[in-house]
């Protein structure tokens, strides 16, 4: 299965041409912000370097976050455009699918996944892999207490963790902090075979938005 994969949910952007569940051309970047300009070149330097078309892919893979407004948004329009200009489908992941699949062998312990919201709160995932897409928001001075032993991914790991190892909760940081490009495809290649809930190419968005509409409502179309 040859899959294009994309990520711009956090601090980096990332392209990965994966067949067969193995990397064969990838490009990443470290960027918090600009992902528009950065994804486009990531994309036709994996897809040369495969020596592969759009066309000649089974599918495109993309991260929904949560995550990066700005990074989501690019790297799922450009999938879709891609998707569309192919005729190939393009297939949504979560954050916390793909760093869950990295991290198949934890000992019995429950993977949490933390994302930083930048408000004092994150989005934090609690599963064990293919049910890990609704995150809860959740302030860091109320995070709920593990019926279990805890190991922790994300980019806002490190505060998590050590809030619970404060609470003496048996807790584990893992070293992962962004979603592995390869495991975006491979679940991805999962989905496209059936054996996860389709999710479709849209944001993960998990608070609401704060734009509101005028007290007074919308303005009426001007006139022809």
């Amino acid at each position: 299965m040859r899959i294009l994969a994309l990520d711009g949910a956090l601090a980096r952007c990332a392209a990965a041409i994966v067949i067969d569940g193995e990397i064969v051309s990838l490009r990443q970047l470290r960027a918090e912000r600009g992902q528009p300009a950065v994804l486009p070149g990531l994309v036709a330097a994996v897809l040369a370097g495969s020596g592969l078309e759009p066309a000649a892919l089974d599918a495109i893979a993309v991260t929904v976050g949560p995550g990066s407004f700005t990074g989501l948004r690019a790297a799922i329009a450009l999938a879709q455009g891609l998707a569309a200009g192919a005729g190939r489908p393009v297939i949504g992941v979560s954050v916390a699918e793909a760093m869950a699949a990295a991290l198949p062998n934890l000992g019995g312990r429950q993977l949490w996944v933390a994302i930083d919201n930048r408000r004092g709160r994150v989005f934090l995932h609690r599963g064990d892999g293919a049910g890990m897409i609704h995150p809860e928001p959740t302030a860091l001075d109320a995070l709920p207490w593990p019926n279990r032993r805890v190991a922790v991914a994300g980019d806002a790991a490190a505060e998590v963790a050590s809030r619970l190892a404060a609470r003496a909760c048996d807790v584990m940081l893992t070293d992962l902090r962004l979603p592995p490009i390869r495991q975006v495809a491979l679940v991805a290649a999962e989905r496209l075979r059936g054996e996860r809930a389709p999710l479709p190419a849209q944001p993960l968005y998990v608070d609401p938005p704060e734009a509101k509409l005028p007290a007074g409502g919308l303005r009426p179309a001007p006139g022809g």
